[in-house]
C-alpha cells in the first residue's frame, strides 16, 4: 500500500490508483491544444485495440463521453435506439434495473426479463423473447453486475442477438480491462465502460466501443444534445480528438497513463490473473474467518465479491466499516434485496499482499467488535 494514500479502496470504482496515475494529473491542458487532443486520439486507438485484439479493428471505433459510466450508458441507449425501436433487457441487478429506468425515462419501448439478483441471465428466456417478438431491435445486458459480483454470459447473449438480427448493447462497466474479451467474441455492437474501473484511471468520463457501421447509421437518433453519441464521435473523428464541450482534461491524462501501465503489466490477461488471485485469496481467507459468499462460485466474477453477514445478530455493517477504515481499508455496503451483505472489490492498484493484510485487519476488527463467527465448511 502506498504511504501517500490514506486508505486502500476495495470498491468497484472509484478505486485505488497508482502514484504515477495520480501524478499524471499535475499538469494542466487546454482543450483546444493539439498536444492534448493527440492524447485523446491515442486513447481512442488504444481502446479499440484492447477490444479487437484478434480482429480487424477497422470495423470498430470508440468515443469518450463526459460524466460517470451511467452517462455513457444513457448516451448509448438514447442515441442508438431509434424512436420506433424496442429494447430487450436482462435485469438481474441494480445496474440492469438502471438501464430499465433510463429506457423508461427516455420513453424507449422495452421488454424486461426480470430475474433474481443471484442468478445469471436465463438464455432460454432471452431466446424465447427474441423468437416471439420480431419488433425487438436491440438487446441490452450488464456483463458484471457489481450489485453482487455476478458475471453474466455475455457472449452467449450476443450470439442470440446476432442469430435474430438484433443490435447488442453490453454494459461492461466493471469488466472491461479486467476480463479478457473481444467485440467479436461478445457479438457486441456497443460496449460501454468507464475510466475509473479495471483500466485503473480516475472518475470523469466513460467510453463506448462501437461497430463503426452501426454507429454511423444512428445519425439524428439522439434524444439529447449533450449525450448525443454520434455527434460526439463525429467531433472526435473530424477534430483530431476534440470534444464537443469542455472535457475532463486531468482525468484524460490520468487515463492515458493508466493505459500505459496496463500494457506494462502484460495486458488484460495479466491484469485478470492478478485480480483472480486477489479474489481467490480473499474468498479463502474470508472462509477461514467464517464469512460465506452470496454468489455461486461458477457465476462469481473476480471483480467484486458479496459476503453474507455472519449469523451473529449483533453484526452491523457501519461499525465494521469504521473499524476497517481505521485500519486503512475501505469496503463497500451490500446492494441486494434478498440478503444482508457487504462487498469487497478486488480491482484497482491492489495486489495479493494487500489482500493478505486486509484479512489480518478483518480478523482484528471482528475481535475488536466482539463478533461471534462460525466456520464455513
Amino acid at each position: 500500500m502506498d504511504d501517500d494514500i490514506p486508505y486502500l479502496l476495495l470498491t468497484p470504482g472509484p478505486l485505488t490508483t497508482s502514484r504515477s496515475v495520480r501524478q499524471a494529473m499535475m499538469r494542466d491542458y487546454c482543450t483546444w491544444d493539439d498536444d492534448y487532443n493527440s492524447i485523446v486520439s491515442d486513447i481512442r486507438r488504444r481502446l479499440v485495440a484492447l477490444a479487437c485484439e484478434d480482429e480487424d479493428g477497422g470495423d470498430y471505433t470508440s468515443v469518450l463521453m463526459q460524466g460517470s459510466g451511467t452517462f455513457s450508458v444513457e448516451a448509448t441507449l438514447g442515441s442508438v435506439i431509434p424512436p420506433d425501436g424496442k429494447l430487450l433487457l436482462v435485469d438481474n441487478g441494480a445496474y440492469g434495473q438502471r438501464i430499465g429506468q433510463i429506457a423508461a425515462r427516455l420513453k424507449i419501448d422495452a421488454i424486461i426479463i426480470d430475474q433474481p439478483e443471484t442468478q445469471p441471465a436465463d438464455l432460454n428466456r432471452v431466446e424465447q423473447a427474441l423468437s416471439t417478438d420480431p419488433t425487438i431491435t436491440h438487446v441490452a445486458m450488464v456483463h458484471c453486475e457489481t450489485t453482487t459480483g455476478l458475471l453474466n454470459p455475455a457472449a452467449e447473449v450476443g450470439r442470440l442477438a446476432k442469430q435474430f438480427g438484433k443490435k447488442y448493447i453490453l454494459d461492461a462497466m466493471s469488466s472491461f480491462g479486467g476480463v479478457p474479451m473481444t467485440m467479436g467474441e461478445l457479438g457486441a455492437d456497443y460496449l460501454v465502460s468507464s475510466a475509473n474501473k479495471c483500466i485503473q484511471g480516475v472518475p470523469g468520463f466513460g467510453f463506448v466501443i462501437a461497430h463503426r457501421r452501426a454507429l454511423e447509421a444512428t445519425e439524428g437518433c439522439a434524444r439529447s444534445l449533450s449525450l448525443d453519441l454520434f455527434d460526439q464521435w463525429r467531433a472526435m473523428e473530424t477534430g483530431g480528438g476534440k470534444w464537443r464541450f469542455t472535457s475532463p482534461t486531468h482525468t484524460v491524462r490520468a487515463f492515458a497513463q493508466a493505459l500505459v501501465e496496463l500494457e506494462e503489466e502484460g495486458g488484460v490477461a495479466a491484469r485478470a490473473e492478478r485480480y483472480a488471485e486477489n479474489q481467490r485469496l480473499l474468498v479463502e481467507g474470508m472462509a477461514e474467518i467464517g464469512f460465506r459468499t452470496l454468489i455461486d462460485p461458477q457465476h462469481q466474477s473476480h471483480i467484486i465479491t458479496s459476503f453474507l453477514f455472519p449469523d451473529d445478530s449483533t453484526f452491523q455493517f457501519r461499525p465494521f466499516y469504521d473499524a476497517m477504515k481505521k485500519r486503512r481499508f475501505v469496503i463497500y455496503p451490500g446492494k441486494v434485496s434478498v440478503a444482508d451483505t457487504f462487498r469487497i472489490g478486488n480491482i484497482g492498484h491492489v495486489f495479493p499482499d494487500d489482500i493478505r493484510q486486509l484479512l489480518v485487519a478483518i480478523g482484528e476488527a471482528i475481535e475488536e467488535l466482539g463478533i461471534q463467527m462460525g466456520r464455513v465448511s
